[in-house]
C-alpha cells in the first residue's frame, strides 16, 4: 500500500470512529471505546493510534461538532436570505446541543471548560456572521448581539432528549421572532 493510500485508509478510519463515537455518546451509560471499535470494525489499536484516551475523542467529536455548526453559516446565508438562513442554523444548533450535553456529561471537569473556552469564540462569530447579514437587509433588529444569541441558545444543551425534541423548534422559532427587526 502506498503512503498516499495508507494516509487515505487512516483518514476513512479516523471518519468511521468520529461518527461512530457521535452516534455512541448519546447512548446511556460511559461511552467505552471497545464498543467504538466493535461499532465501526476496526481494531481497539487503530483506534488508540487516532484517539490515545477517551477523553482525545470526545474532545473530537465536540471539535467536530463546532466545526460543522460554524461552517454551516456561510453555507447557509449563500442559500437563504439572513433570517431564513438564521432560522436554519438555530435547527442546526440543536443537534450540537445534544452532542454538547451529552460529550460534556462524560469529560471531566477540566476538560469540558477548556472545550467551551475555546469553541464560545468561533461559535460567536457564526452567530454575528448571521446577524450582520440580517441588520443589513433589515430584517434583525439592530440592538441585538451575537451575545445575546448565545445566552439564549445555551439552555439547549440542558435539556433531555425528550424535551430538546418537543421544545427546541418552538422556543428557537419565538427567538428568531423576538430578533426580526419591527
Amino acid at each position: 500500500m502506498s503512503g498516499s493510500a495508507r494516509r487515505a485508509d487512516a483518514q476513512r478510519n479516523r471518519e468511521r470512529i468520529l461518527q461512530a463515537a457521535r452516534e455512541l455518546v448519546h447512548e446511556p451509560g460511559e461511552l467505552r471505546l471497545n464498543a467504538v471499535a466493535k461499532a465501526c470494525g476496526i481494531g481497539q489499536g487503530t483506534l488508540y493510534r487516532h484517539f490515545p484516551t477517551r477523553e482525545d475523542l470526545l474532545a473530537e467529536v465536540y471539535r467536530r461538532e463546532v466545526d460543522e455548526l460554524v461552517a454551516a453559516a456561510p453555507r447557509l446565508l449563500a442559500a437563504h436570505e439572513p433570517l431564513g438562513a438564521l432560522a436554519a442554523w438555530f435547527d442546526r444548533v440543536a443537534a450540537y446541543a445534544r452532542v454538547k450535553r451529552d460529550v460534556f456529561a462524560a469529560v471531566e471537569a477540566s476538560v469540558w471548560r477548556d472545550l467551551a473556552t475555546h469553541s464560545l469564540g468561533p461559535i460567536g462569530e457564526a452567530v454575528e456572521l448571521l446577524l450582520a447579514a440580517g441588520r443589513s437587509a433589515g430584517a434583525v433588529r439592530a440592538d441585538a448581539e451575537a451575545r445575546d444569541v448565545i445566552l439564549l441558545i445555551s439552555w439547549l444543551s440542558r435539556l433531555d432528549d425528550a424535551e430538546l425534541d418537543a421544545r427546541a423548534p418552538r422556543l428557537l422559532s419565538i427567538l428568531i421572532d423576538g430578533l426580526r427587526a419591527r
